[in-house]
């Protein structure tokens, strides 16, 4: 069996494969690289680790740190560091990316292969197994194969119903600031604390996790708005634009906003993280019919692509793998796994999805007249847009039949 994607999705659909009896597993990255280096940052919440945990993909050894509430703020009528406008208990904990996928790579069995700079072009299945075409040439036939590839999934569109991600109409800045750069005074920004800097038309939402090699503490923030009209984004074209190669004019728009509408001790915090550090995201909507079909598998973004307002990507593509590995060991043959597998989880990636666009419309396309809210409105209006407990962070796994 193959594992196209050696991200942390990948990681773990290998490991969900040798757990489930699989002879053979070969895992095939596309970046020549490490991938450990990445600052990105991801939260938990407490509920979905501890499933996670009874799984097998998670323990307290991979480095996070606690959050426990989530606060709104603005500028308007505030100080250094803002007006309080509300908060909410915040039960997650956060990873940095490269720590994460780090530890799962290193649960992955020693017969797995992990091979990197393995590009794949192409995926044609056929009734009796699924072959691979690399960049480059040569060909690699398995029985089954698992997309973990990410939203341009190439496994994806091989599949009878290749469908692909929508534009959602804006953008996610992304920064990470070492723990030393950070500024004073500390005390403007409570340890536990996610923080939301609230603006028209977008907010930013910043919280500790661990240093990008799981020593120290940074600042994770993620920043949503809509582009400037004239900004030339291929927005058909699912892709980020990476560390070092985002335009001048999206800077600029970023930095304009962050001027204009946050609060100094917040502007200082944007202002402190390396250009070597910033990303922005185009945001997409995919809720793919089947998250299984034959021989293909889709895990984590392959299948569906939810904006990240969830706090559940990671959770999502964990609980995906989970699944699979519970699917396969239950069934006679892998084909009555897998479709056990797609009967349970395509409903699922359609239910994020959908709350993830309702979370996007409430906070960027349409967001209130955030300077008016206070505890009680702030409490309502989270409660009415999130679901509450049952879905945001990731909706609860089923259990198992006894």
């Amino acid at each position: 069996m193959a594992v196209v994607g050696g991200s942390v999705a990948g990681c773990a659909a290998a490991l969900a494969l040798t757990r489930a009896g699989a002879g053979e597993v070969v895992v095939y990255e596309r970046a020549a690289g490490a991938l450990h280096d990445r600052g990105i940052g991801l939260a938990v919440h407490k509920e979905r680790y501890a499933e996670l945990e009874a799984a097998g993909y998670t323990d307290g050894s991979m480095p996070w740190v606690r959050l426990t509430r989530r606060t709104w703020i603005t500028a308007e009528g505030g100080g250094h560091a803002g007006r309080l406008l509300g908060g909410v208990p915040f039960p997650f904990r956060s990873y940095a990316w490269g720590p994460l996928w780090s530890a799962l790579r290193a649960r992955i069995p020693a017969s797995v292969a992990y091979v990197q700079g393995a590009v794949v072009e192409r995926v044609v299945p056929a009734p009796d197994g699924v072959t691979l075409c690399f960049a480059g040439g040569g060909e690699e036939r398995f029985d089954l194969v698992v997309g973990a590839d990410g939203y341009r999934s190439v496994v994806r569109a091989a599949t009878r119903t290749p469908e692909v991600p929508g534009y959602a109409g804006y953008l996610a800045w992304r920064g990470a600031v070492p723990g030393e750069l950070l500024p004073e005074p500390r005390s403007a920004w409570p340890e536990g604390e996610a923080t939301t800097v609230t603006f028209p038309g977008g907010h930013m939402i910043a919280y500790r996790i661990p240093g990008a090699r799981g020593e120290g503490v940074s600042a994770n923030w993620v920043f949503y708005a809509t582009p400037p009209s004239t900004a030339a984004l291929a927005s058909a074209d699912p892709t980020s634009l990476p560390p070092g190669r985002v335009t001048a004019e999206l800077t600029e728009h970023h930095e304009g906003i962050v001027e204009r509408y946050f609060p100094p001790y917040w502007q200082d915090v944007v202002r402190a993280t390396p250009r070597s550090a910033a990303a922005v995201q185009p945001l997409y909507d995919l809720a793919v019919p089947h998250y299984g079909q034959d021989r293909l598998v889709l895990v984590g973004d392959a299948a569906s692509v939810a904006r990240p307002h969830m706090g559940g990507g990671a959770v999502k593509a964990l609980q995906d793998v989970v699944v699979l590995e519970r699917s396969l060991c239950a069934a006679d043959s892998w084909a009555e796994g897998v479709r056990a597998y797609d009967a349970e989880r395509s409903p699922s990636g359609r239910a994020v999805v959908d709350l993830a666009r309702r979370l996007g419309r409430a906070q960027v396309e349409a967001t209130p007249d955030w300077a008016a809210m206070d505890q009680r409105t702030v409490e309502d209006w989270w409660r009415r847009i999130s679901d509450g407990e049952r879905g945001f962070g990731g909706h609860a796994l089923e259990r198992p039949a006894p």
